[in-house]
């Protein structure tokens, strides 16, 4: 009953933003997990086939490049038709491509605001639109097909951080994975999705850079580690995720919660 219960067998999958981060960090995972096939997609073409060749070599599987800049719905839809043309089935797609913008609330600018907005709300809801046949393909009452949504923490509390449209965009990702959800459960497509804290990253270039000093402010002691990112895509993904419907969860060592309570009780 347990033996497979993690296990991304024979599955294919689609990880945008997989070149690098926390996309690179899921990609992996679901490769080591079994998964017979991931694509990664990103704007720039050598990081993602180099990520590509790095993970191949790595784990059983193949990790297969498609760079694609899907900031537009075009851009979308050129990847969808890519991924159609490789595969009847898709069994697994990982919305994480994503963008962030500060700067004071004042001098706030509109390229800035459009910019987060598009990748990180729009491209993740016309993308699926685009790759819906062959997700539904893959789906079945025994073995739904997955979509995870990587949102962040900062959809979930108040980032004091000058990110008006990063914060916007990922709490309405948040709700756009639970409408999503409610809409493709029907056809054993199951949509979530994770909000992680500090992982390090070219955006979040505090975690990457000052990883001990940041870790000190987390209640863990600590920031994420590529198993802990890994291990909650492949719990989602695999059979072990499948009773969790438009849920997201927070990876983030206890910020959002541990530590919302602490300051409450002090």
């Amino acid at each position: 009953m347990f033996k497979d219960l993690f296990s991304l067998s024979g599955r294919v999958a689609l990880v945008t933003g997989g070149s690098r981060g926390i996309g690179k960090m899921i990609a992996a995972g679901f490769l080591a997990q079994g998964a017979a096939r991931v694509y990664i997609t990103a704007r720039k073409a050598g990081p993602c086939e180099a990520t590509a060749k790095e993970l191949t070599a790595a784990y059983g599987g193949e990790c297969i490049a498609l760079p694609i800049d899907i900031a537009t719905v075009e851009g979308c839809q050129k990847l969808a038709a890519e991924i159609i043309k490789l595969e009847p089935k898709l069994d697994i797609l990982v919305n994480n491509a994503g963008a962030a913008w500060g700067a004071e609330f004042d001098e706030f600018p509109e390229s800035g605001w459009d910019k987060v907005m598009d990748l990180n709300v729009k491209s993740p809801f016309f993308l699926t639109q685009a790759l819906s046949k062959p997700l539904r393909a893959a789906a079945s009452a025994e073995r739904p097909a997955k979509v995870i949504n990587i949102a962040s923490i900062d959809g979930l509390f108040v980032n004091p951080l000058e990110t008006y449209s990063y914060q916007a965009s990922k709490a309405a990702l948040i709700h756009l994975t639970r409408r999503m959800a409610a809409k493709l459960i029907k056809d054993h497509v199951i949509v979530t999705g994770i909000a992680p804290g500090a992982f390090a990253s070219d955006m979040n270039r505090a975690a990457r850079d000052h990883a001990d000093e940041l870790g000190k402010r987390v209640p863990s002691g600590r920031i994420g580690t590529t198993e802990d990112m890994a291990g909650t895509a492949i719990f989602l993904a695999s059979r072990a995720g499948d009773y969790v419907v438009g849920t997201t969860l927070a990876v983030d060592g206890g910020v959002v919660y541990a530590k919302a309570g602490a300051e409450i009780a002090g």
